[in-house]
């Protein structure tokens, strides 16, 4: 795991600290996958706060009004983050999570699909969104949400993860949206 993030201009303590706080645990949750555990980070108040504010940081002159949570770790960052910026947070949810009405997104994985949802009004024409989780991999879930908040008219100003598994190109998939990073790991 190094500690670079996506911005190589900016050099700053607080990611190797971040990605020094990592716990990697091969082969879950099945062989082959080096899981990168986030939970060893949030035992660590300094790296945790470190986190929080780095993000803030970089979005608090952005105008962002909503900070859209990706199920279920951007549940996590996601809180803290949008109290920072004084913008609502909004969960976007695996299906039937949520109660009421919602619209959803369909997404492909490896082998099937599945869907993320959102309540129905959470999000308004025009507001500028931060889409926020732990980790982009294969950018499925990202696009999901991303497509998810386009469809009532946000604008979706960049997605922000803590670490990025760059070796599955999960940029990709999200077409021109920006992503910022933290930690790469590859």
């Amino acid at each position: 795991m190094s500690a670079t993030n996506s911005d190589q201009s900016v050099t700053d303590d607080r990611v190797a600290r971040i990605a020094s706080s990592i716990r990697v645990i091969p082969d879950f949750p099945k062989p082959g996958i080096m899981f990168q555990d986030i939970t060893t980070m949030l035992l660590d108040p300094v790296a945790f706060k470190d986190t929080i504010d780095l993000f803030v940081e970089r979005y608090r002159e952005k105008d962002i009004s909503v900070v859209a949570g990706v199920e279920a770790r951007g549940f996590i960052f996601g809180p803290p983050i949008a109290l920072a910026l004084g913008a609502k947070f909004v969960p976007i949810r695996k299906p039937n999570k949520l109660p009421g009405a919602v619209i959803s997104e369909e997404y492909s994985l490896e082998y099937g699909t599945d869907k993320m949802e959102m309540h129905v009004g959470a999000v308004q024409t025009g507001e500028r969104v931060l889409i926020i989780d732990d980790l982009i991999a294969t950018g499925g879930t990202l696009a999901a949400a991303i497509k998810l908040l386009e469809r009532v008219g946000a604008n979706v100003v960049e997605c922000a993860c803590v670490i990025e598994l760059a070796d599955l190109k999960g940029r990709d998939r999200l077409g021109d949206k920006p992503v910022f990073v933290l930690v790469s790991s590859t």
